[in-house]
């Protein structure tokens, strides 16, 4: 079996989110999806999510491509979930910024055998979360 594994926050789950899935997927056979905890979200973007993480991780176990849903440490120990399932693959967004250096850095410190792979866009014009927020507290 060769795990893929994602991160993210995933409020709102919008069609960017499902092709970020599909792409992800592409790199393995066995897709988990790493649910951030609420204060992380906090700290990151300086609000909590919409949604609280148990209701973003049912909304995701919901889609039939992806095979795990894991809840991201409350303790904020991002790598906890990459040393428990030593994933082969860890696909990021396009646009994610956090926790990179931090995962070259353990990859990297304990000869790791883990490949980074940036997925591409899907849509941000239109399918990114914090646009589709804005839109929605707007009416």
């Amino acid at each position: 079996m060769i795990e893929v594994m994602v991160f993210g926050t995933f409020d709102i789950l919008h069609p960017g989110h499902l092709d970020f899935f599909r792409q992800a997927k592409e790199h393995g056979d066995h897709l988990t999806v790493v649910v951030a905890h609420d204060g992380t979200v906090k700290s990151i973007k300086g609000k909590y999510p919409v949604n609280k993480q148990n209701e973003r991780m049912a909304e995701i176990n919901k889609q039939e491509i992806v095979d795990e849903v894991v809840a991201a440490a409350s303790s904020g120990d991002k790598l906890q979930v990459v040393r428990e399932h030593k994933p082969a693959g860890i696909c990021l967004g396009y646009d994610q910024r956090e926790f990179v250096g931090e995962l070259e850095k353990y990859i990297e410190d304990n000869g790791q055998d883990i490949k980074i792979i940036r997925t591409k866009s899907y849509k941000p014009e239109i399918y990114k979360s914090s646009k589709i927020l804005d839109k929605n507290a707007r009416y």
